[in-house]
């Protein structure tokens, strides 16, 4: 009982301060590396969205979190261990051909730290973002060394390792765009049919609910499809990043409800069947 109390008085409440320094140097670097990088970024990114600057500062505040928490939990074990009397120049060494071995066995673990740190310096795309990676579409949940996670749209969640990621497609990064095809029936006058289509486009852009969402106001650019049942209208305009499903869909609805009102067809798949006979002829 003595030499317990003689051990914890000579090397015990040293682990303690040891043990709380650490802690306290945890949460001060969680609190302030996130600030720092703010501003770093906001400095770098001046005139972008705040959308886009808080993006950047959460993929890179996580990202540098999570080394920080990896060195000072490094540091921490190195600097305590002595008060065990373990010796820490033949645990480095250790240490040191073990990582060697480590290394040589897990090259894809080192691949996917590499393109981990390469993605995050060229801003492939950020925390909150759209993506299509390793042929996995969904919204960037988190982002690592090592993995990039995704929730597509069914919920589910996809880790996919960073060295596998050859080609990103960021559908959300700056801005994002409203690309629509509106079909009519070809006995309907073109003319008029963009004139409804262009005012409806715009009395959305200038609807206040809906108006912080565009940053220009959708149109028609051309007709871009004689089909088999109708003629494609394409429709395009630029919106803030991620709104454009939200607005394609109200865009949709109104396109639909005023067409029934103007009396404009939308087309369906449809087939005529003749038995034997000739088909009718259409008189003037």
């Amino acid at each position: 009982m003595v030499a317990m109390l003689d051990w914890f008085m000579a090397h015990g409440i040293r682990i303690l301060v040891l043990i709380v320094i650490f802690v306290v140097l945890y949460f001060i670097l969680r609190h302030f590396i996130p600030l720092l990088v703010k501003r770093a970024v906001s400095r770098r990114m001046k005139g972008e969205a705040e959308t886009e600057v808080g993006k950047r500062v959460d993929t890179l505040s996580s990202v540098l979190v999570s080394i920080c928490e990896v060195i000072i939990a490094v540091i921490a074990i190195l600097t305590i261990l002595p008060e065990f009397e373990v010796k820490i120049t033949a645990l480095v060494a250790g240490l040191g051909i073990a990582g060697l071995a480590v290394g040589l066995a897990a090259q894809s673990l080192i691949k996917d730290i590499i393109a981990g740190i390469l993605m995050l310096l060229e801003d492939w795309y950020r925390v909150g973002d759209v993506v299509n990676v390793a042929g996995i579409g969904g919204l960037v949940e988190e982002i690592g060394l090592r993995r990039t996670v995704l929730r597509d749209l069914d919920g589910i969640v996809h880790s996919i390792p960073n060295g596998e990621i050859k080609t990103a497609s960021n559908i959300t990064k700056g801005f994002s765009r409203v690309n629509l095809n509106i079909s009519v029936a070809y006995g309907e006058d073109l003319d008029h049919v963009i004139e409804v289509t262009n005012r409806v486009c715009q009395e959305l852009a200038e609807d206040p609910k809906w108006k912080a969402d565009f940053i220009t106001t959708p149109k028609v650019l051309r007709v871009d499809n004689l089909g088999d049942s109708g003629i494609d209208i394409k429709i395009l305009g630029d919106t803030k990043p991620i709104r454009q499903w939200d607005i394609m869909g109200e865009l949709r609805l109104r396109i639909k409800r005023t067409f029934d009102k103007e009396g404009i067809e939308i087309p369906w798949p449809h087939t005529k069947v003749y038995f034997g006979n000739a088909p009718p002829r259409i008189t003037e």
